[in-house]
């Protein structure tokens, strides 16, 4: 019997998991969070009010079981017709906020919120969270809701010797834009959708000089096209062979449009990567994912419309090379490169460096305090493609011994190993939502047991 569930992470991900224990009348929970506000994450806490959110609200509800609560909720605050509409992403951080705080006022002693950094866990018939300051927390089952971790260094660089401002590893640092002359270049390492926010951001920011944003193939996001008809869905699965499926999805992007093909892929994407190889997840993840991503997690048709106008004025410039080193040079840096394609390597002289390649998962390049411990206790492991955390299809984190944990779980990005799509609230919502019910013992509610 579960009485006790310590989730450590109030981002997205842990804070649904802590409101949906209490919707389905679950166990007492304690939520963790070192941030100074929980209920944000890094995706709504770190937010510009500029940034908007990639998907339209009508999508963006909390609850699978109830898709309109956030289109309603935007209604009362009188943003009317919202439902169609991709709104800043600072407001559904203060929506997620709201849920969080209304559910704390209403628990009681079921949940309460801790600020804090959980360093370790230990079992030995209930498990026990250590927090940096020497305290525990005992529960009888714990949920990893950490979100993403930072992106790794660009081949090349050595950020011991290239700091900031020179190298600001975190694109989210309020510091990124400060400091920087009209004349001044900044590189942007990655050509995705955090590229697009920090380029926007330098722009809002009335950054006036030259932009450069370089990844290896130097493929950026597509946009939203308007709502289209309903048309006829897949019937079946589609296979895993990655080949096959490209024809497939180019088959069909003849049919009904490329963004229709990839969107009725999405009750599958799921069962498809778990029923995938190892070897064809390699090959997706090698040779298809930068593909994937860029046709797969479009953005706002205002927000292309303002990276484009700064793309078409020529104060912003893609390239598709590789970083080979770079040196610190007075108020700047410079680099060598290799266009793809190419063999010469290239340099050039930038003033700063932004690191927007985007969230990693590889546990073995991980030096986050908790997960470093975890992993080298051996009660969590790398899932075979190395991109999180590995977990069984109920969530359950597996050990080094092969054995799924019965009180260890784990949610969010970092689970991306076992269910690939993972990362978008439509997806993340159904995960807490169903581990809410397990852990609740109420997974025969909808019918499931009846």
């Amino acid at each position: 019997m579960i009485d006790h569930v310590a989730i450590i992470g109030a981002g997205f991900s842990g804070t649904l998991q802590a409101i949906n224990l209490l919707r389905h009348g679950g166990p007492r929970a304690t939520l963790i969070e070192r941030a100074p506000v929980a209920g944000l994450g890094l995706a709504y806490g770190a937010a510009h009010p500029d940034h908007v959110l990639n998907v339209r609200a009508g999508n963006m509800s909390a609850f699978p079981d109830e898709p309109d609560h956030f289109v309603r909720w935007l209604e009362a605050q009188g943003v009317p017709n919202a439902a169609g509409a991709f709104v800043p992403r600072m407001i559904y951080g203060a929506y997620l906020r709201t849920l969080l705080d209304e559910t704390l006022a209403k628990s009681g002693d079921r949940l309460r919120l801790i600020r804090g950094d959980a360093v370790s866990l230990d079992h030995d018939g209930r498990a026990r969270v250590r927090m940096r300051d020497g305290h525990g927390i005992a529960a009888d089952a714990v949920v990893l809701a950490m979100g993403n971790l930072p992106p790794h260094d660009p081949p090349g660089l050595d950020a011991a010797s290239i700091g900031a401002p020179l190298y600001m590893a975190d694109p989210w640092d309020p510091l990124v834009p400060d400091g920087l002359r009209p004349d001044d270049t900044v590189m942007l390492i990655g050509t995705g959708l955090t590229m697009i926010d920090i380029a926007l951001l330098l722009e809002a920011r009335g950054f006036a000089g030259r932009i450069i944003a370089l990844s290896r193939r130097g493929l950026t996001p597509h946009r939203h096209a308007p709502p289209v008809a309903p048309w006829k869905m897949l019937g079946t699965r589609p296979g895993t062979v990655a080949s096959a499926l490209v024809r497939a999805v180019r088959r069909r992007s003849d049919q009904i449009g490329w963004r229709q093909a990839i969107d009725e892929l999405r009750p599958y994407t799921q069962t498809m990567w778990a029923n995938a190889s190892t070897d064809e997840k390699a090959r997706m993840l090698r040779h298809l994912r930068p593909w994937w991503d860029v046709h797969r997690h479009r953005l706002a048709p205002e927000v292309a419309d303002r990276f484009e106008a700064i793309r078409s004025r020529g104060q912003l410039s893609t390239m598709a090379a590789r970083t080979l080193w770079f040196h610190a040079d007075g108020d700047g840096v410079e680099l060598g490169f290799r266009r793809r394609g190419k063999s010469d390597p290239e340099t050039m002289r930038v003033n700063r460096i932004v690191n927007c390649t985007g969230p990693q998962g590889d546990l073995q390049r991980s030096d986050e305090p908790l997960l470093a411990t975890l992993r080298d206790s051996g009660m969590i492991r790398p899932d075979a493609a190395r991109i999180g955390i590995d977990v069984d299809n109920q969530a359950r984190v597996i050990g080094a011994d092969g054995e799924a944990s019965p009180w260890l779980h784990a949610l969010g990005p970092m689970t991306r190993g076992a269910f690939w799509e993972i990362v978008a609230v439509p997806d993340i919502r159904v995960q807490t939502w169903t581990l809410a019910r397990r852990l609740s013992n109420a997974q025969w509610v909808g019918g499931e047991g009846l």
